[in-house]
């Protein structure tokens, strides 16, 4: 069993890695692996709506995009963390979320489905909890259980030094992994005793608009 680390973050080695860096040691610690995952400063376009992906399987766009649908096919769980850029995730992940989650969708790859999934954010003050619930939906929409800490998963500080200082934070980070790993481990049993997860039904599309 192994959980993708996503870094959001310009900053290869900064704040949102410290924290990424604290779960992967804890997972290892119970057993389970990790790998982190960096998006990068390579400009991410935006989804064009073109609905592409359903032909090609894949997304139109020729980017790291698709290179990270391959490769998150391959994990049991994942983890996406964020800075707090003007009180939301950083200007990169967004469209990267957006056509990884969609392309892989619409070209019916169900790679996410009932996998467990996470936000954790750090920013300097304030827009933390904004951020975790805008990056949370993206679980949400594809049946993924949440995990969560004991506190909303955040990490505070400007430099990596400050956030190692955050006492609590990083504690969370930690509690967080142990939480993944339980779930990983009771899917690992769920399934080593037969019980297999629902099968997804035909979506329903509402109009409101009559």
């Amino acid at each position: 069993m192994k959980v993708l680390l996503i870094n959001g973050s310009p900053n290869k080695k900064g704040c949102t890695y410290t924290a990424l860096k604290e779960i992967a040691e804890q997972l290892e610690k119970e057993g389970i692996g990790s790998e982190i995952y960096d998006i990068g400063t390579e400009a991410i376009r935006p989804c064009l709506a073109c609905r592409a992906c359903a032909k090609l399987g894949k997304c139109v766009i020729n980017d790291k995009v698709n290179e990270f649908v391959e490769k998150a096919a391959e994990f049991d769980g994942y983890i996406i963390g964020s800075p707090v850029h003007y009180a939301s995730a950083s200007g990169v992940v967004v469209p990267f979320m957006d056509r990884a989650f969609f392309s892989s969708f619409v070209a019916g790859k169900l790679i996410f489905r009932h996998k467990p999934g996470s936000a954790i954010v750090s920013a300097r003050r304030a827009g933390t909890t904004a951020t975790i619930d805008q990056l949370n939906k993206y679980f949400q929409i594809a049946e993924m259980p949440v995990i969560s800490g004991r506190y909303w998963n955040m990490v505070h500080g400007s430099t990596p030094e400050e956030v190692k200082q955050d006492k609590e934070g990083m504690q969370n980070m930690r509690i967080l992994a142990k939480n993944m790993a339980y779930f990983l481990k009771c899917q690992d049993a769920a399934r080593q005793a037969g019980i297999t997860p629902p099968a997804p039904e035909k979506i329903e599309f509402t109009n409101f608009i009559r």
